[in-house]
């Protein structure tokens, strides 16, 4: 394969167009060398397309309501397509980008060039110092959560004022040409990004409040061996208070923040810009299971991923096929139950209360994460609902914000 370079010419254009559709219909394996050359090209025909065609290009969810009118289809006929009757919705909406995966299911099962459907492949580019549109932040809710002042107080041509001080504040403060943090993760829609920077500076504030009592952060402290002895904390009923006791011993800060409304997003991972690492939980779901493998998958992105610029924002819903987040997702996995062990268990072949408490027993986990993953991996979340933990985390962490369900 030749080395891909911008694209300068119609004939360089076509003949990626011709490549990405070839290697779509080889549907190759996640990170081998074609899946990455596809991803590649997809770029490069984004970026080509939105300079050269910004009017023209055709409409991706346009193209997909046609086919499903022309074949009769309903939004559940497109679920084998897209994994949940909600990304359909949200795909449909324009509240989420299409993948990769995406692209390559509806390219063989409706019959959609990956041309058309590759204009939804990636968000909207980021905010940018001249497309802000600041009365986009969900100033009422800031303001009901006392992030900002009550409106009633403000003059309206200061809210403005109000929310870019918020912001800044945070150091989410302009550079030359956007936000000085940028997004990675499954959580950030074109209509979620507002709402998504404004509870990340909330964050980040309540983070710097807590610095006089961290630890102090040393690079070399995080390792699969650390990962692990967080997992076997869940086996005490304050485990989640101890596992944040042990991460901010380590320099890491930990906060728990609720999500904004129209966000769908399970936890945050970044570093303050004094290096300082910062760990976020919404506590999406009250659950033990979900508490604990969004923390340890966010563990992981410290680790492994988080640099000083870059915030992994998670909606852990999401099937991703970043390498990054499946990394993420495979530490966390290998920290509860190794893969050796795995298969080979009781709680696997034959999985009952018994046998899963056993198998928990032996790993030193609580059982809730075993069944949590046996319903992950089933598609069957009605599954051991007596044993994931059903409303027993946010009781440990009452917030004194008034937050409106």
């Amino acid at each position: 394969m030749m080395d891909a370079k911008v694209i300068r010419t119609e004939e360089q254009y076509i003949a990626y167009l011709d490549e990405v559709q070839a290697l779509i219909a080889e549907d190759p394996k996640l990170n081998s060398k074609k899946s990455e050359r596809l991803e590649l090209l997809t770029v490069l025909l984004e970026a080509h397309e939105n300079s050269k065609y910004p009017v023209e290009s055709p409409d991706p969810v346009d193209a997909i309501l046609f086919r499903m009118n022309e074949k009769g289809l309903k939004q559940a006929d497109l679920v084998p397509y897209f994994g949940t009757s909600s990304r359909v919705s949200e795909v449909l909406n324009r509240k989420r980008p299409l993948t990769v995966q995406m692209i390559r299911a509806l390219t063989i099962g409706l019959g959609i060039s990956a041309e058309t459907l590759i204009g939804a492949s990636l968000p909207d580019a980021p905010i940018n110092k001249r497309s802000v549109d600041w009365s986009k932040f969900p100033i009422k809710e800031m303001a009901r959560r006392g992030w900002i002042e009550n409106l009633g107080k403000v003059a309206k041509d200061n809210v403005e004022d109000l929310v870019k001080g918020f912001i800044s504040d945070a150091g989410l403060q302009f550079g030359a040409a956007s936000f000085r943090k940028t997004f990675s993760g499954e959580a950030e829609t074109p209509t979620s990004r507002y709402a998504l920077y404004a509870w990340l500076a909330r964050v980040i504030q309540k983070a710097r409040d807590k610095k006089s009592n961290l630890g102090r952060y040393e690079t070399d402290v995080l390792s699969a061996n650390y990962l692990k002895e967080l997992a076997q904390l869940s086996r005490f009923d304050t485990g989640p208070l101890l596992a944040i006791e042990q991460l901010e011993k380590s320099g890491i800060a930990v906060v728990i923040e609720p999500a904004l409304k129209g966000t769908l997003l399970d936890g945050a991972a970044l570093k303050d810009s004094d290096g300082t690492p910062i760990i976020s939980l919404t506590l999406r779901y009250d659950r033990i299971d979900h508490f604990w493998f969004t923390l340890v998958h966010e563990v992981a992105h410290i680790w492994k991923h988080v640099g000083n610029n870059e915030a992994f924002l998670d909606d852990l819903d999401t099937s991703s096929e970043d390498r990054k987040e499946a990394e993420a997702n495979r530490l966390a996995t290998e920290a509860f139950i190794p893969r050796v062990k795995w298969r080979r268990s009781d709680a696997y072949t034959t999985p009952s209360k018994d046998t899963i408490e056993r198998f928990a027993k032996d790993l030193k986990i609580h059982p809730a994460v075993i069944a949590g993953r046996l319903r992950r991996e089933s598609g069957n979340y009605s599954l051991f609902s007596d044993l994931v933990g059903q409303n027993q985390i946010r009781q440990l962490f009452p917030s004194d914000e008034k937050i409106e369900a």
